[in-house]
């Protein structure tokens, strides 16, 4: 028992670098909106929207994700498995932000774009009003 117990602590330092770095799952696109540019993570398959920000401790100041959809929706976004607070912008097939939304970490509720959007971007909680970026604004996504 004592061995086992030696082998587990001895091996804790390195379990950590068993855990990829999620940022490797996704691809990064440009997007611009009130004449700034920001790199934003790309989430356009089922499955990294499905991932999105999950298991991730923290997002850096100005990071993000941009989910893109085929066609315009109304899209469902919750908070599984993610523990950062984040907001969430919704966007329409034009570029213009038809709302922005709070999200709380591990809410299982859905919040919705109400309207048909074609992208949702998420990004910390408060970031996009310190930005000054607002309900009415024009992103363009850079392809």
């Amino acid at each position: 028992m004592k061995k086992l117990l030696w082998i587990v602590l001895m091996a804790l330092p390195f379990m950590t670098l068993a855990v990829p770095d999620q940022s490797q799952f996704f691809s990064e696109i440009e997007v611009s909106v009130n004449e700034q540019s920001y790199v934003l993570e790309l989430a356009e398959s089922p499955g990294q929207r499905a991932r999105g920000l999950m298991y991730r401790e923290s997002l850096c100041e100005d990071c993000g994700m941009l989910f893109v959809y085929s066609r315009p929706r109304v899209i469902s976004m919750w908070m599984k498995n993610t523990a950062i607070p984040l907001d969430v912008a919704f966007i329409k097939e034009n570029g213009e932000i038809i709302a922005i939304k709070q999200m709380q970490p591990y809410d299982l509720s859905s919040v919705t774009s109400e309207k048909s959007a074609t992208y949702a971007w998420e990004a910390n909680q408060g970031w996009f009003s310190e930005q000054g970026i607002k309900v009415g604004d024009r992103v363009e996504v850079k392809k």
